[in-house]
């Protein structure tokens, strides 16, 4: 059965970085778009960003352009989102997810991961 887990998150100040990986099993990873999302407390899930299936297109949220970086490895099966400049207000627990297209509209995904912790705080 198709199968995605996050890790790379943790505790950061303001201003670092983080790389967060995506792993996937059960499928392969160059036929589907893969997003992240977050959600943060107390509010909705946000598509943060999305890579296609084959052609290097990506998307970004507007809150993380420049500052957000995502990327993916087929051969390793492996979907990473680079975070820099991170800010408090990046804090959330970050999911991943595939599609059959290009989108940030959770709507076209499925097979969500557990979702990995980014706390950002001075």
């Amino acid at each position: 059965q198709p199968q995605l887990v996050e890790s790379g998150g943790g505790l950061v100040q303001p201003g670092d970085s983080l790389r967060l990986s995506c792993a996937a099993s059960g499928f392969t990873l160059g036929s589907y778009a893969i997003g992240w999302f977050r959600r943060a407390p107390g509010k909705e899930r946000e598509g943060v960003s999305c890579i296609s299936s084959n052609d290097g297109r990506t998307d970004y949220a507007d809150s993380v352009k420049g500052r957000f970086t995502i990327s993916r490895d087929n051969a390793r099966n492996t979907v990473y989102l680079q975070m820099n400049s991170l800010k408090s207000e990046d804090t959330a627990v970050y999911y991943c997810a595939r599609s059959p297209v290009l989108t940030l509209r959770s709507f076209f995904f499925n097979s969500w991961g557990q979702g990995t912790q980014v706390t950002v705080s001075s």
